[in-house]
């Protein structure tokens, strides 16, 4: 089937993994049976009675679902319309990561598999991996860029504290970008026994569409939560932050066929998105494979991919998942971006206002509200992903300048 004649829908790829032109399985051979077997039977293990039953009692009695839906008044006044807080930073370990992993280590418990790799930027995904193998008595190792390590050392700690090993990454710039790299080495060299849990909507087919389905409990509850809340299931915006997109992919997930639902998607500009120094991929990428499928990539004029830059290492990636880059090629989501600098000043001012501290990642969706224009009668959704322990450090040293 051309690429052109797309057969899914927005929530779900076609039968090669591919959304519109983008996504698709561009693995290296030693990888093949591993990825096919993943596509051959997740759909059928995710949706078997037990796995559900365990998967929705481990969200419910360990992670913590479903978190609130808070309306932030003064925010709200703040912006002359009704803003509520999706808050995934309220979840186990602090972010929406673990509601992907406890799936997938259910998923790797029911493939046989004894040994778990993970890649992680701003640590959350890898606290989140640990988590859950020391709940299942799994081995763990973690791969994280050494620049990384160095900016999130509590969740390493956390990491260690848990059992995981943490091996860093040190080629390129020494970020996420360059831990998924090691982990992919990692699984091409143990494919019998090792699973591979990807933290984002990226990689190649099944991940993003396996991943999205995992997270998409966030928007799920959401529906369910402002029903009771406003009577009605839809917001007139959802707004996310997106480096690889998961947790926008959650957020999103549910409202992507109802198209009077406004997406709102934020990367990060860095230093200014034509500063040389940013992750806005929908602006700086054209197509191309990174990590596994075809999306866009920031990249140069013969196909070297481009080192991203953001002060949020959870959002320094040169790709998004291909979803998204199908949501922004068809116009479904609005892309936005939002600087360092942005990012600092509506995490300060939230902190100020609200009472709680978020994730320089969760910090970028908040600074879009300055970009948007809102009536007083708007109801809008922002998925707020994680808090801001990890970023204390940054936030402290923003404070003395």
């Amino acid at each position: 089937m051309p690429l052109g004649q797309y057969k899914g829908t927005y929530q779900q790829p076609n039968i090669f993994g591919y959304y519109g032109n983008f996504g698709g399985a561009y693995i290296p051979e030693m990888l093949h049976r591993n990825v096919e077997e993943l596509k051959n039977r997740y759909l059928q293990i995710m949706y078997d009675a037990s796995f559900q039953k365990e998967f929705h009692d481990l969200l419910k009695n360990y992670v913590g679902r479903p978190t609130p839906l808070y309306l932030a008044q003064r925010l709200s006044k703040q912006f002359n319309t009704k803003i509520y807080l999706k808050r995934e930073d309220l979840c186990h370990t602090g972010a929406h990561k673990i509601n992907n992993t406890i799936g997938q280590i259910l998923l790797a418990e029911r493939l046989g598999k004894k040994r778990i790799i993970a890649e992680t930027g701003a640590g959350q995904h890898g606290v989140a991996t640990a988590t859950v193998c020391a709940l299942k008595g799994v081995e763990c190792i973690v791969y994280m860029g050494e620049k990384d390590i160095e900016r999130q050392a509590p969740n390493v700690a956390r990491m260690k504290m848990l059992g995981a090993t943490v091996i860093p990454a040190t080629s390129g710039s020494k970020t996420l970008k360059d831990a998924t790299n090691e982990a992919i080495r990692d699984w091409i060299n143990n494919p019998g026994d090792t699973h591979y849990i990807i933290g984002s909507v990226v990689g190649p087919h099944p991940y993003p569409d396996m991943v999205a389905r995992f997270q998409s409990v966030i928007s799920e509850e959401i529906r369910r939560q402002l029903k009771e809340e406003t009577g009605s299931e839809f917001p007139s915006h959802v707004l996310a932050c997106v480096g690889g997109g998961s947790n926008a992919a959650g957020a999103f997930y549910h409202f992507l066929e109802e198209f009077n639902v406004q997406l709102v998607a934020i990367e990060a500009a860095g230093h200014g998105v034509d500063s040389g120094m940013s992750a806005a991929t929908t602006q700086l990428g054209k197509p191309g494979v990174l990590h596994g499928s075809k999306s866009l990539v920031m990249q140069t004029e013969d196909g070297q991919v481009v080192e991203p830059h953001s002060i949020s290492a959870g959002l320094d990636y040169p790709g998004i998942g291909p979803l998204h880059a199908h949501l922004y090629e068809t116009g479904r989501a609005k892309f936005l971006s939002a600087t360092d600098e942005d990012a600092l000043k509506a995490a300060f001012n939230l902190a100020k206002l609200e009472g709680i501290i978020p994730a320089l990642e969760s910090a970028h969706a908040l600074s879009a509200l300055n970009q948007l224009s809102f009536k007083s009668s708007d109801v809008v959704v922002l998925c707020l992903s994680g808090r801001g322990d990890k970023d204390l450090a940054t936030y402290m040293k923003a404070m003395e300048e």
